[in-house]
Protein backbone atom coordinates (compact mmCIF):
# COMPACT_ATOMS: atom_id res chain seq x y z
CA UNK A 1 0.00 0.00 0.00
CA UNK A 2 2.71 2.05 1.10
CA UNK A 3 4.25 1.41 -2.73
CA UNK A 4 1.25 2.35 -4.26
CA UNK A 5 1.11 5.66 -2.41
CA UNK A 6 4.88 6.70 -3.04
CA UNK A 7 4.18 5.79 -6.63
CA UNK A 8 1.05 8.21 -6.82
CA UNK A 9 2.95 10.85 -5.18
CA UNK A 10 5.81 10.52 -7.97
CA UNK A 11 3.11 10.89 -10.58
CA UNK A 12 1.28 13.81 -8.96
CA UNK A 13 4.63 15.45 -8.27
CA UNK A 14 6.41 15.06 -11.91
CA UNK A 15 2.57 16.51 -13.04
CA UNK A 16 2.82 19.80 -10.51
CA UNK A 17 6.64 20.11 -11.97
CA UNK A 18 5.29 19.93 -15.59
CA UNK A 19 2.68 22.46 -15.06
CA UNK A 20 2.04 25.62 -17.23
CA UNK A 21 1.61 29.04 -15.45
CA UNK A 22 0.37 32.13 -17.34
CA UNK A 23 2.72 34.82 -18.96
CA UNK A 24 1.51 37.70 -17.59
CA UNK A 25 4.35 39.71 -19.30
CA UNK A 26 3.37 42.83 -20.78
CA UNK A 27 5.27 43.85 -24.20
CA UNK A 28 7.92 46.39 -23.41
CA UNK A 29 8.23 47.78 -26.81
CA UNK A 30 11.59 48.77 -26.50
CA UNK A 31 12.35 44.89 -26.36
CA UNK A 32 11.44 44.65 -29.85
CA UNK A 33 14.44 46.82 -31.06
CA UNK A 34 16.78 44.03 -28.93
CA UNK A 35 18.78 42.84 -31.43
CA UNK A 36 20.57 40.50 -29.51
CA UNK A 37 17.34 37.82 -28.93
CA UNK A 38 17.52 35.05 -31.95
CA UNK A 39 20.80 36.88 -32.77
CA UNK A 40 22.18 33.78 -34.47
CA UNK A 41 25.46 32.73 -32.51
CA UNK A 42 28.83 33.79 -32.92
CA UNK A 43 31.07 30.27 -32.18
CA UNK A 44 34.34 32.04 -33.28
CA UNK A 45 37.27 30.51 -30.95
CA UNK A 46 38.50 33.07 -28.64
CA UNK A 47 42.30 33.23 -28.55
CA UNK A 48 44.71 31.38 -26.26
CA UNK A 49 46.81 33.89 -23.97
CA UNK A 50 50.05 33.45 -26.18
CA UNK A 51 48.22 34.48 -28.98
CA UNK A 52 46.45 37.31 -27.78
CA UNK A 53 49.64 38.85 -25.63
CA UNK A 54 51.12 41.01 -28.29
CA UNK A 55 47.99 42.64 -28.91
CA UNK A 56 47.61 43.49 -25.34
CA UNK A 57 48.71 46.71 -23.77
CA UNK A 58 52.60 45.98 -22.26
CA UNK A 59 53.42 47.48 -18.60
CA UNK A 60 57.16 48.40 -18.43
CA UNK A 61 58.26 48.85 -14.82
CA UNK A 62 62.05 47.05 -14.11
CA UNK A 63 62.03 47.97 -10.52
CA UNK A 64 58.73 46.32 -9.99
CA UNK A 65 58.97 42.95 -12.21
CA UNK A 66 56.88 41.66 -9.30
CA UNK A 67 53.61 44.07 -10.41
CA UNK A 68 54.54 42.91 -14.42
CA UNK A 69 54.26 39.68 -13.51
CA UNK A 70 50.96 39.62 -11.48
CA UNK A 71 49.60 41.84 -14.59
CA UNK A 72 50.42 39.20 -17.06
CA UNK A 73 49.52 36.74 -14.35
CA UNK A 74 45.48 37.99 -14.55
CA UNK A 75 45.38 38.28 -18.23
CA UNK A 76 46.69 34.45 -18.39
CA UNK A 77 44.04 33.73 -16.46
CA UNK A 78 41.30 35.35 -17.71
CA UNK A 79 42.33 34.26 -21.41
CA UNK A 80 41.75 30.24 -19.96
CA UNK A 81 38.18 31.11 -18.80
CA UNK A 82 36.98 31.97 -22.07
CA UNK A 83 34.64 29.68 -23.72
CA UNK A 84 31.94 29.82 -26.60
CA UNK A 85 28.27 29.32 -27.17
CA UNK A 86 26.36 26.05 -27.11
CA UNK A 87 23.05 25.12 -28.19
CA UNK A 88 22.36 24.09 -24.24
CA UNK A 89 23.35 27.96 -22.97
CA UNK A 90 21.46 29.85 -25.99
CA UNK A 91 23.99 32.64 -25.61
CA UNK A 92 25.28 34.56 -28.80
CA UNK A 93 28.39 35.59 -27.68
CA UNK A 94 31.98 34.45 -27.18
CA UNK A 95 32.28 35.59 -23.34
CA UNK A 96 34.75 35.46 -20.05
CA UNK A 97 33.52 33.29 -17.37
CA UNK A 98 33.00 34.82 -13.44
CA UNK A 99 35.31 32.65 -12.34
CA UNK A 100 33.12 31.70 -9.55
CA UNK A 101 30.04 28.54 -10.64
CA UNK A 102 30.30 28.21 -14.75
CA UNK A 103 27.45 31.26 -14.49
CA UNK A 104 27.41 34.33 -15.90
CA UNK A 105 27.06 37.20 -13.74
CA UNK A 106 25.33 40.51 -14.18
CA UNK A 107 27.19 42.38 -11.09
CA UNK A 108 30.71 40.57 -12.01
CA UNK A 109 30.60 40.63 -15.53
CA UNK A 110 29.59 44.58 -15.76
CA UNK A 111 32.73 44.83 -13.74
CA UNK A 112 35.29 42.20 -15.85
CA UNK A 113 34.35 44.49 -18.84
CA UNK A 114 35.85 47.19 -16.83
CA UNK A 115 39.52 45.69 -17.83
CA UNK A 116 38.22 43.88 -20.46
CA UNK A 117 38.46 46.73 -22.68
CA UNK A 118 41.89 47.11 -22.80
CA UNK A 119 42.04 44.18 -24.29
CA UNK A 120 39.38 44.69 -27.14
CA UNK A 121 42.02 44.09 -29.64
CA UNK A 122 42.67 40.58 -28.96
CA UNK A 123 39.00 39.54 -27.66
CA UNK A 124 35.51 40.94 -27.54
CA UNK A 125 35.17 40.66 -23.76
CA UNK A 126 32.39 43.44 -23.74
CA UNK A 127 30.61 40.72 -26.14
CA UNK A 128 29.57 38.97 -22.78
CA UNK A 129 27.32 41.38 -21.91
CA UNK A 130 25.65 40.18 -25.59
CA UNK A 131 24.23 37.14 -23.51
CA UNK A 132 22.36 38.70 -20.93
CA UNK A 133 20.83 40.97 -23.61
CA UNK A 134 19.57 37.93 -26.00
CA UNK A 135 18.32 36.38 -22.52
CA UNK A 136 16.18 39.21 -21.76
CA UNK A 137 12.22 38.87 -21.46
CA UNK A 138 9.67 40.84 -23.63
CA UNK A 139 8.78 42.84 -20.57
CA UNK A 140 11.78 43.51 -19.95
CA UNK A 141 13.64 41.33 -16.91
CA UNK A 142 17.06 40.44 -17.16
CA UNK A 143 18.19 37.90 -14.69
CA UNK A 144 21.23 38.91 -13.29
CA UNK A 145 23.02 34.82 -12.87
CA UNK A 146 22.41 32.59 -15.90
CA UNK A 147 24.25 29.18 -15.83
CA UNK A 148 26.82 28.72 -19.08
CA UNK A 149 26.13 24.70 -18.93
CA UNK A 150 22.13 24.96 -19.69
CA UNK A 151 21.12 28.61 -19.78
CA UNK A 152 18.72 28.42 -17.58
CA UNK A 153 17.84 31.66 -14.77
CA UNK A 154 18.96 31.12 -11.61
CA UNK A 155 16.01 33.02 -9.83
CA UNK A 156 12.32 33.37 -11.05
CA UNK A 157 11.94 37.36 -11.73
CA UNK A 158 9.94 38.19 -8.61
CA UNK A 159 12.33 37.00 -6.02
CA UNK A 160 14.12 40.24 -4.47
CA UNK A 161 16.97 38.02 -5.30
CA UNK A 162 16.69 37.44 -9.02
CA UNK A 163 18.27 40.66 -10.71
CA UNK A 164 20.89 43.33 -10.42
CA UNK A 165 22.71 45.35 -9.69
CA UNK A 166 21.95 47.67 -12.42
CA UNK A 167 25.29 48.11 -13.50
CA UNK A 168 25.27 47.38 -17.01
CA UNK A 169 24.93 50.78 -18.37
CA UNK A 170 28.02 51.91 -16.40
CA UNK A 171 30.15 48.72 -18.09
CA UNK A 172 28.67 50.01 -21.77
CA UNK A 173 29.57 53.57 -20.88
CA UNK A 174 32.90 53.02 -20.12
CA UNK A 175 33.05 50.99 -23.17
CA UNK A 176 32.41 53.56 -25.42
CA UNK A 177 34.10 56.78 -24.23
CA UNK A 178 37.34 54.60 -24.11
CA UNK A 179 36.18 53.15 -27.92
CA UNK A 180 33.79 55.62 -29.49
CA UNK A 181 31.90 52.85 -30.39
CA UNK A 182 28.36 54.05 -31.36
CA UNK A 183 27.53 51.67 -33.14
CA UNK A 184 27.13 49.32 -30.16
CA UNK A 185 25.60 51.98 -27.96
CA UNK A 186 22.75 51.92 -30.45
CA UNK A 187 22.13 48.59 -30.39
CA UNK A 188 22.11 47.91 -26.53
CA UNK A 189 20.47 51.00 -25.50
CA UNK A 190 17.07 49.70 -26.25
CA UNK A 191 17.55 46.67 -23.65
CA UNK A 192 19.04 48.87 -21.62
CA UNK A 193 16.18 51.00 -21.43
CA UNK A 194 13.63 48.23 -21.30
CA UNK A 195 15.35 46.89 -18.05
CA UNK A 196 15.74 50.19 -16.16
CA UNK A 197 11.86 50.59 -16.60
CA UNK A 198 11.82 46.85 -15.46
CA UNK A 199 13.82 47.58 -12.52
CA UNK A 200 11.92 50.84 -11.01
CA UNK A 201 8.13 48.87 -11.70
CA UNK A 202 9.57 46.13 -9.51
CA UNK A 203 11.77 47.29 -7.41
CA UNK A 204 10.65 50.66 -6.09
CA UNK A 205 8.82 51.70 -3.01
CA UNK A 206 6.14 53.99 -3.48
CA UNK A 207 8.25 57.11 -1.83
CA UNK A 208 10.77 56.53 -4.83
CA UNK A 209 13.19 54.27 -3.43
CA UNK A 210 14.64 51.01 -4.05
CA UNK A 211 15.04 47.86 -2.42
CA UNK A 212 16.95 44.72 -2.92
CA UNK A 213 18.74 41.24 -1.01
CA UNK A 214 21.98 40.91 -0.03
CA UNK A 215 22.29 38.48 -2.91
CA UNK A 216 20.64 41.37 -5.27
CA UNK A 217 23.04 43.99 -4.29
CA UNK A 218 25.80 42.00 -4.47
CA UNK A 219 27.40 42.54 -1.11
CA UNK A 220 25.46 39.44 -0.08
CA UNK A 221 26.43 38.80 3.84
CA UNK A 222 26.34 42.76 5.23
CA UNK A 223 24.44 43.19 8.86
CA UNK A 224 22.18 45.97 7.07
CA UNK A 225 19.10 44.09 8.56
CA UNK A 226 17.17 44.50 11.27
CA UNK A 227 17.14 41.11 12.98
CA UNK A 228 14.35 38.99 11.58
CA UNK A 229 14.91 39.22 8.55
CA UNK A 230 17.56 37.18 6.35
CA UNK A 231 20.23 39.59 5.16
CA UNK A 232 21.38 37.56 1.95
CA UNK A 233 17.59 36.47 0.60
CA UNK A 234 15.01 39.48 1.99
CA UNK A 235 14.15 43.05 1.62
CA UNK A 236 13.59 44.04 5.13
CA UNK A 237 10.86 46.83 3.68
CA UNK A 238 14.07 48.79 3.76
CA UNK A 239 14.82 51.52 1.07
CA UNK A 240 18.47 50.42 0.07
CA UNK A 241 21.08 53.12 -0.84
CA UNK A 242 23.55 51.47 -2.96
CA UNK A 243 20.72 50.84 -5.50
CA UNK A 244 19.07 54.03 -4.76
CA UNK A 245 21.96 55.50 -5.76
CA UNK A 246 23.04 53.10 -8.49
CA UNK A 247 19.68 53.88 -10.16
CA UNK A 248 20.60 57.50 -10.35
CA UNK A 249 24.14 57.11 -11.66
CA UNK A 250 22.98 55.00 -14.72
CA UNK A 251 19.95 56.81 -15.12
CA UNK A 252 22.14 59.87 -15.93
CA UNK A 253 24.47 57.33 -18.09
CA UNK A 254 21.06 56.76 -20.37
CA UNK A 255 20.06 60.13 -21.01
CA UNK A 256 23.23 60.71 -22.25
CA UNK A 257 23.28 57.87 -24.21
CA UNK A 258 19.72 59.39 -25.83
CA UNK A 259 21.16 62.26 -26.36
CA UNK A 260 24.01 61.11 -28.14
CA UNK A 261 21.42 59.02 -30.12
CA UNK A 262 19.43 61.33 -30.63
CA UNK A 263 16.29 59.94 -28.78
CA UNK A 264 15.16 62.34 -26.19
CA UNK A 265 11.72 61.04 -26.14
CA UNK A 266 13.08 57.17 -24.33
CA UNK A 267 14.64 58.89 -21.14
CA UNK A 268 11.80 61.79 -20.49
CA UNK A 269 10.46 59.53 -17.26
CA UNK A 270 14.11 58.81 -15.93
CA UNK A 271 14.62 62.71 -16.27
CA UNK A 272 11.83 62.96 -13.75
CA UNK A 273 12.59 60.10 -11.65
CA UNK A 274 16.22 60.73 -10.96
CA UNK A 275 15.70 64.60 -10.20
CA UNK A 276 13.15 63.15 -7.53
CA UNK A 277 15.47 60.10 -6.42
CA UNK A 278 18.48 62.33 -5.77
CA UNK A 279 16.49 64.98 -3.43
CA UNK A 280 15.17 61.83 -1.60
CA UNK A 281 18.53 60.84 -0.99
CA UNK A 282 19.62 63.44 0.22
CA UNK A 283 16.16 64.59 2.23
CA UNK A 284 16.12 60.87 4.29
CA UNK A 285 19.09 59.16 3.30
CA UNK A 286 21.39 61.45 4.60
CA UNK A 287 22.33 61.90 7.97
CA UNK A 288 23.65 65.18 9.19
CA UNK A 289 25.00 64.25 12.46
CA UNK A 290 27.04 61.24 11.63
CA UNK A 291 27.73 62.81 7.57
CA UNK A 292 26.84 59.56 6.35
CA UNK A 293 24.23 57.92 3.71
CA UNK A 294 22.55 55.38 5.04
CA UNK A 295 20.03 52.96 4.51
CA UNK A 296 16.70 53.36 5.45
CA UNK A 297 14.35 51.56 7.76
CA UNK A 298 10.88 50.75 7.38
CA UNK A 299 9.81 53.28 10.47
CA UNK A 300 11.61 55.72 8.50
CA UNK A 301 15.28 55.18 10.52
CA UNK A 302 18.63 55.02 9.48
CA UNK A 303 19.99 51.71 10.20
CA UNK A 304 23.05 52.86 11.28
CA UNK A 305 25.67 50.63 9.51
CA UNK A 306 28.57 52.64 7.57
CA UNK A 307 28.62 50.44 4.49
CA UNK A 308 30.71 50.98 1.54
CA UNK A 309 27.33 51.52 -0.77
CA UNK A 310 27.14 54.73 0.40
CA UNK A 311 29.87 55.81 -2.12
CA UNK A 312 27.98 54.81 -5.18
CA UNK A 313 26.90 58.94 -4.08
CA UNK A 314 29.78 59.79 -5.61
CA UNK A 315 29.82 58.50 -9.12
CA UNK A 316 26.00 59.34 -8.97
CA UNK A 317 27.09 63.09 -8.52
CA UNK A 318 24.46 63.55 -5.85
CA UNK A 319 26.41 65.19 -3.18
CA UNK A 320 26.44 68.64 -2.29
CA UNK A 321 29.88 70.25 -2.24
CA UNK A 322 29.59 71.53 1.22
CA UNK A 323 29.17 67.55 2.28
CA UNK A 324 31.40 66.20 0.29
CA UNK A 325 34.70 66.65 2.89
CA UNK A 326 32.70 65.54 6.02
CA UNK A 327 31.49 62.22 3.70
CA UNK A 328 35.15 61.49 2.13
CA UNK A 329 36.24 61.97 5.77
CA UNK A 330 35.64 58.64 6.58
CA UNK A 331 38.00 56.72 4.60
CA UNK A 332 40.76 58.42 6.01
CA UNK A 333 39.72 57.17 9.33
CA UNK A 334 41.67 54.42 10.81
CA UNK A 335 38.78 53.19 12.84
CA UNK A 336 36.17 53.14 9.80
CA UNK A 337 37.27 52.58 6.02
CA UNK A 338 41.34 53.12 6.72
CA UNK A 339 42.33 50.20 7.93
CA UNK A 340 45.74 48.43 6.84
CA UNK A 341 44.31 46.99 3.47
CA UNK A 342 42.02 49.70 2.45
CA UNK A 343 39.46 50.35 1.76
CA UNK A 344 36.69 47.95 3.57
CA UNK A 345 33.62 47.42 2.49
CA UNK A 346 32.41 47.62 6.22
CA UNK A 347 33.15 50.42 8.63
CA UNK A 348 35.71 48.75 11.26
CA UNK A 349 33.89 50.74 13.77
CA UNK A 350 30.71 48.39 13.33
CA UNK A 351 29.73 45.88 15.97
CA UNK A 352 29.42 43.27 12.13
CA UNK A 353 32.71 44.18 11.13
CA UNK A 354 35.46 40.95 11.17
CA UNK A 355 38.81 41.28 11.00
CA UNK A 356 39.70 38.53 8.69
CA UNK A 357 36.48 40.54 6.23
CA UNK A 358 34.29 37.41 6.79
CA UNK A 359 33.51 38.38 2.98
CA UNK A 360 31.12 41.86 2.99
CA UNK A 361 31.89 42.08 6.42
CA UNK A 362 34.71 44.46 6.00
CA UNK A 363 36.38 42.65 3.44
CA UNK A 364 38.33 44.27 0.69
CA UNK A 365 36.94 43.34 -3.00
CA UNK A 366 38.20 44.59 -6.20
CA UNK A 367 34.93 46.13 -7.99
CA UNK A 368 33.78 48.38 -5.00
CA UNK A 369 37.60 50.12 -4.29
CA UNK A 370 37.24 50.64 -8.48
CA UNK A 371 33.89 51.93 -7.62
CA UNK A 372 35.35 54.22 -4.99
CA UNK A 373 38.48 55.19 -7.02
CA UNK A 374 36.27 56.31 -9.92
CA UNK A 375 34.23 58.42 -7.43
CA UNK A 376 36.83 60.22 -6.62
CA UNK A 377 38.30 60.35 -9.93
CA UNK A 378 35.03 62.42 -10.82
CA UNK A 379 35.11 65.09 -7.98
CA UNK A 380 38.60 65.37 -8.61
CA UNK A 381 40.01 63.69 -5.27
CA UNK A 382 42.78 62.84 -7.46
CA UNK A 383 45.43 62.25 -4.37
CA UNK A 384 42.96 60.16 -2.13
CA UNK A 385 42.13 58.35 -5.00
CA UNK A 386 46.06 57.62 -5.43
CA UNK A 387 46.63 56.85 -1.57
CA UNK A 388 43.61 54.61 -1.64
CA UNK A 389 44.88 52.42 -4.63
CA UNK A 390 48.13 52.20 -4.17
CA UNK A 391 47.57 51.17 -0.95
CA UNK A 392 44.91 48.21 -1.93
CA UNK A 393 47.07 47.58 -4.90
CA UNK A 394 50.43 46.97 -3.11
CA UNK A 395 48.38 45.02 -0.41
CA UNK A 396 47.01 43.02 -3.25
CA UNK A 397 50.54 42.09 -4.95
CA UNK A 398 51.96 41.07 -1.25
CA UNK A 399 49.06 38.49 -1.50
CA UNK A 400 49.93 37.26 -4.77
CA UNK A 401 53.98 37.28 -3.98
CA UNK A 402 53.29 34.80 -1.22
CA UNK A 403 50.42 33.04 -3.09
CA UNK A 404 50.93 33.20 -6.55
CA UNK A 405 47.34 34.03 -7.58
CA UNK A 406 44.39 36.18 -7.00
CA UNK A 407 41.50 35.78 -4.46
CA UNK A 408 38.05 36.87 -4.50
CA UNK A 409 38.28 39.15 -1.78
CA UNK A 410 41.45 40.08 0.78
CA UNK A 411 41.33 40.70 4.31
CA UNK A 412 41.46 44.02 5.61
CA UNK A 413 44.18 43.16 7.98
CA UNK A 414 44.92 40.04 9.80
CA UNK A 415 48.17 39.30 7.49
CA UNK A 416 46.50 40.57 4.58
CA UNK A 417 45.59 37.35 4.22
CA UNK A 418 42.22 36.34 1.68
CA UNK A 419 39.05 35.12 3.78
CA UNK A 420 36.69 33.02 2.25
CA UNK A 421 37.70 33.36 -0.94
CA UNK A 422 38.18 31.76 -4.15
CA UNK A 423 41.73 31.61 -5.67
CA UNK A 424 42.85 32.06 -9.06
CA UNK A 425 39.94 34.97 -9.55
CA UNK A 426 39.92 36.35 -12.24
CA UNK A 427 36.79 37.15 -12.23
CA UNK A 428 36.81 40.64 -11.28
CA UNK A 429 39.64 40.81 -9.25
CA UNK A 430 41.71 41.07 -12.50
CA UNK A 431 40.71 45.01 -12.23
CA UNK A 432 43.11 45.08 -9.94
CA UNK A 433 46.29 44.46 -11.65
CA UNK A 434 44.76 45.65 -14.89
CA UNK A 435 42.92 49.00 -14.78
CA UNK A 436 43.77 50.19 -11.24
CA UNK A 437 47.49 49.72 -12.89
CA UNK A 438 47.12 51.25 -15.99
CA UNK A 439 44.56 54.10 -14.49
CA UNK A 440 46.26 54.56 -10.82
CA UNK A 441 49.49 53.32 -10.53
CA UNK A 442 50.75 54.16 -13.52
CA UNK A 443 47.90 57.50 -13.68
CA UNK A 444 47.17 56.84 -17.31
CA UNK A 445 43.56 57.14 -17.46
CA UNK A 446 41.25 58.06 -21.23
CA UNK A 447 39.21 60.67 -22.07
CA UNK A 448 39.74 63.23 -19.16
CA UNK A 449 36.45 65.35 -21.27
CA UNK A 450 34.18 62.88 -19.89
CA UNK A 451 34.88 63.50 -16.20
CA UNK A 452 32.92 65.09 -13.59
CA UNK A 453 34.23 68.71 -15.14
CA UNK A 454 32.94 70.08 -18.67
CA UNK A 455 36.14 72.16 -18.81
CA UNK A 456 38.36 69.32 -19.65
CA UNK A 457 40.25 69.55 -22.94
CA UNK A 458 42.32 66.83 -22.76
CA UNK A 459 41.93 63.34 -24.05
CA UNK A 460 43.94 61.35 -21.69
CA UNK A 461 45.39 62.08 -18.42
CA UNK A 462 48.68 60.71 -17.49
CA UNK A 463 49.25 61.48 -13.72
CA UNK A 464 52.93 60.50 -13.03
CA UNK A 465 53.72 59.36 -9.04
CA UNK A 466 57.00 56.96 -9.29
CA UNK A 467 60.28 58.48 -9.69
CA UNK A 468 61.10 55.00 -11.61
CA UNK A 469 60.91 54.60 -15.00
CA UNK A 470 57.56 53.49 -16.13
CA UNK A 471 55.91 52.86 -19.39
CA UNK A 472 52.85 51.24 -21.58
CA UNK A 473 53.50 50.27 -25.10
CA UNK A 474 50.93 49.36 -27.32
CA UNK A 475 48.52 50.95 -25.51
CA UNK A 476 44.79 50.98 -27.03
CA UNK A 477 42.96 53.89 -27.55
CA UNK A 478 39.45 54.82 -29.55
CA UNK A 479 39.15 52.50 -32.39
CA UNK A 480 42.24 52.35 -34.24
CA UNK A 481 44.83 54.61 -32.01
CA UNK A 482 47.77 52.88 -30.08
CA UNK A 483 50.44 54.65 -28.32
CA UNK A 484 53.47 54.06 -26.57
CA UNK A 485 54.31 55.75 -22.95
CA UNK A 486 57.61 56.23 -21.17
CA UNK A 487 58.82 58.03 -18.70
CA UNK A 488 62.51 58.16 -17.63
CA UNK A 489 63.64 57.73 -13.84
CA UNK A 490 63.68 61.20 -11.92
CA UNK A 491 65.21 62.02 -8.77
CA UNK A 492 62.36 63.20 -7.43
CA UNK A 493 58.62 63.49 -7.00
CA UNK A 494 58.57 67.12 -8.06
CA UNK A 495 60.97 67.17 -10.83
CA UNK A 496 59.47 67.52 -14.46
CA UNK A 497 58.87 64.06 -15.71
CA UNK A 498 61.08 63.40 -19.33
CA UNK A 499 58.58 61.55 -21.04
CA UNK A 500 57.85 59.71 -25.06
CA UNK A 501 54.93 59.47 -26.13
CA UNK A 502 54.61 58.18 -29.58
CA UNK A 503 50.62 57.54 -31.09
CA UNK A 504 49.62 56.99 -34.85
CA UNK A 505 46.86 59.77 -34.09
CA UNK A 506 46.68 63.33 -32.88
CA UNK A 507 45.81 63.64 -29.04
CA UNK A 508 45.89 65.96 -26.60
CA UNK A 509 47.72 64.58 -23.15
CA UNK A 510 47.54 66.40 -20.01
CA UNK A 511 50.58 65.47 -17.86
CA UNK A 512 50.15 66.20 -14.50
CA UNK A 513 53.27 65.34 -11.76
CA UNK A 514 53.90 66.59 -8.11
CA UNK A 515 53.12 70.04 -8.49
CA UNK A 516 52.80 70.37 -11.95
CA UNK A 517 51.12 69.89 -15.23
CA UNK A 518 51.29 70.32 -18.67
CA UNK A 519 49.21 70.14 -21.63
CA UNK A 520 50.61 68.18 -24.77
CA UNK A 521 49.37 68.10 -28.31
CA UNK A 522 50.71 64.95 -29.28
CA UNK A 523 51.18 64.45 -33.05
CA UNK A 524 50.87 61.18 -35.20
CA UNK A 525 54.12 59.51 -36.40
Amino acid sequence: MKSIIFSFFLICSAFVAAQDYYNTDVQHPLVLENPFIDKTPDKTLPPTFDQAKPLLPQPEWQARPDVVAAYWKAWSIAFDNLYVPTEQNGFVTPYVDAAFNRHIFMWDNSFMAMFGRYGRRAFHFQGTLDNFYAKQHKDGFICREISEITGYENFQKYDVSSTGPNLLPWAEWEYFISVNDTARLRQVFPPLIAYYQWFRANRSWKDGSYFSSGWGCGMDNQPRLEAGYNREFSHGFMSWIDISLQQVFVGKILIRMANLLERPDDVKDIIDEINDLQQFVNAKMWDERSAFYYDVLRNGNFNGVKSIAAYWSLLADVVPGEKLPRLLSHLENENEFARPHRPTTLSADDPGYKPDGGYWCGGVWSPTTYMLLKGLTKHKQDSLAYEIAANHFFQLINVYNETGTFWENYAPEAGFFPAQSRKDFVGWTGITPISILLEYIFGIRPLVSDSHSPSETADIIWDIHFTDAIGVKNYPFGTDATIDFQCARRKKTTDHPRITVKSNRNFTLKLRWERGEEIIKVKAE
